[in-house]
């Protein structure tokens, strides 16, 4: 019965060894300026928000850097988005400008390696981008 049961249970336990699923990369923002749907650079914004608190999370500074930077090119593309819902149509350019400057601060955080001001920086960038979202 052991002979049977050990084995059984190694079995089990290697296929519940799984790993997660590879995030798919972001596609480059176009160089020509090409604006993009609101719904897309959301949705990109959120990514990276979400790729800069993975890195943060294992203090892999370069790829926090990397989101960080990525984090501003995008806000600039927000402000010239395609298909804005209705709700943010009027305060678009602001929100955009904010975002950027959140973003800049945290580049500027993360150079100096300040832990906790990073930290911050990503709760603010992270409240941004979900008043961002398309549904209400």
């Amino acid at each position: 019965m052991r002979r049977v049961l050990f084995p059984g249970l190694v079995l089990f336990a290697v296929a519940g060894c799984v790993l997660p699923p590879e995030r798919l990369p972001l596609r480059p923002l176009p160089d020509d300026g090409v604006p993009l749907t609101y719904a897309d650079v959301v949705s990109r914004t959120r990514s990276l928000a979400t790729a800069a608190n993975e890195a943060f999370y294992v203090n892999n500074w370069k790829d926090l850097e990397d989101a960080a930077r990525a984090l501003d090119e995008t806000a600039r593309y927000l402000a010239k988005a395609t298909d804005v819902p209705v709700r943010h149509k009027d305060t678009l350019v602001v929100e955009a400008g904010d975002l950027g400057k959140e973003a800049a601060k945290l580049l500027e955080a993360i150079r100096a390696k300040e832990v906790k001001l990073v930290n911050e920086g990503l709760q603010r960038i992270n409240l941004k981008v979900r008043e961002l979202r398309t549904d209400n």
